[in-house]
């Protein structure tokens, strides 16, 4: 039975799915980030402020983390007054976020040896999706764990997919950001030779959406920001999406495949980083596309 849920990391993703928790749970929710104004506004839903990471982990046996990237995450667990520091038997953590598969696994071995458990159960699909408590969670974690983590991730998610073991989740996770970075390139390249061979941009996108060329990427990467030029900060950053497509590239190295898709992927982004945008939304890499020359 859970006592109480913590929640670290309420920005753009994590304060809506901390809200979802706290109405829907049936238990208390304890929040914590480094920023006040999400905590303000979380007090409305009944989350409790925790001053520090040892407060949380006195009152709560399941802490979920919503971190921007597997370092972020480490620190938090590593720290001098992070969570292995106060981790017992009583505790399971969940990472929400992307991470490494193998800092993961590495993690996961720590938490085990203080008898903690731990899961990594990485969110897909939009802000409005976490508002709105429709997000997909990919888990990796032992059966047992998964069963008693499935109802509390359901207040924030409707497709909720068991991939395997510790780490599955990860894998899963940074493929479909993969396949999506990899498919926003494409689209990014069929509105610039558009444009170029002087067709309506629009009109191109939308019959593409009408055929085998349909995606969610272009339904929402392609329509609502490449198509109107519209890539604001305080969106998922060019600069994140160069790290998710880092961890691909780290993933097929350990496997021994490579990935032509992602390495054009990670090239562009990091071209678009260099060119400034690294805190703009990040299918601005589209204008790395349109910049581009034969000669």
């Amino acid at each position: 039975m859970t006592i109480a849920i913590g929640f670290i990391g309420l920005g753009v993703m994590g304060e809506p799915m901390c809200r979802n928790l706290a109405r829907k749970s049936g238990v208390p929710v304890y929040g914590f980030d480094r920023a006040d104004a999400p905590l303000a506004r979380l007090a409305e839903a009944g989350v409790k402020r925790a001053t520090s990471l040892a407060e949380l982990a006195k009152q709560c046996d399941v802490i979920f983390m919503a971190l921007p990237s597997g370092k972020h995450v480490q620190a938090v667990c590593e720290g001098d007054d992070g969570l292995l520091a106060h981790a017992d038997a009583r505790h399971t953590i969940v990472d929400l976020g992307t991470s490494p598969v193998e800092a993961s696994r590495e993690l996961a071995k720590r938490f085990a040896a203080k008898g903690a458990h731990y899961a990594d159960a990485p969110i897909a699909r939009t802000r409005q999706a976490a508002e709105e408590g429709t997000l997909s969670v990919m888990v990796g974690a032992d059966p047992a764990i998964f069963k008693k983590l499935q109802p509390l991730i359901a207040t924030f998610a409707t497709d909720i997919t068991h991939c395997g073991d510790i780490g599955a989740g990860q894998v899963v996770k940074i493929l479909n950001n993969m396949v999506l970075m990899e498919t926003v390139v494409a689209l990014g390249e069929a509105l610039e030779t558009a444009k170029r061979a002087g067709l309506d941009p629009k009109l191109v996108f939308e019959t593409l959406a009408k055929g085998s060329a349909d995606s969610f990427a272009l339904r929402n990467h392609g329509m609502k920001a490449m198509l109107p030029d519209t890539f604001p900060e305080r969106a998922f950053s060019t600069e994140y999406a160069r790290k998710d497509i880092s961890y691909a590239l780290d993933l097929a190295k350990s496997v021994d495949i490579k990935l032509q898709g992602a390495e054009l992927a990670d090239k562009l982004l990091g071209e678009a980083i260099d060119a400034g945008d690294g805190d703009l939304y990040w299918p601005v890499v589209a204008r790395v596309i349109k910049a581009s020359r034969t000669s």
